[in-house]
């Protein structure tokens, strides 16, 4: 009986240290920076809509932000400033 409690306490102190990695881990957000007005916009599920957005507005292919080039994301960033 004492090798139970034992293992069982052991398995409650990893849970218990395991718990704060958990829930920061779904936690993260990526920001990109605007170097054009020098700010940050976190990258996620609002800033994504707006993205979406932008590319239906001004007629293009979805293709992933970081990969448009540079004159493509400024034009992105103008338009996100003014909405």
């Amino acid at each position: 009986m004492r090798g139970g409690s034992r293992f069982l306490s052991s398995l409650l102190l990893a849970a218990a240290l395991a718990s704060p990695l958990a829930i920061t881990g779904c936690a993260v957000h990526a920001r990109v920076y605007d170097p054009y007005y020098h700010d940050y916009h976190p990258w996620n599920h609002g800033e994504v809509v707006y993205y979406q957005n932008w590319e239906t507005e001004t007629h293009r292919q979805h293709v992933d932000f970081r990969k448009r080039n540079s004159d493509e994301q400024k034009e992105y960033f103008d338009w996100r400033h003014k909405h």
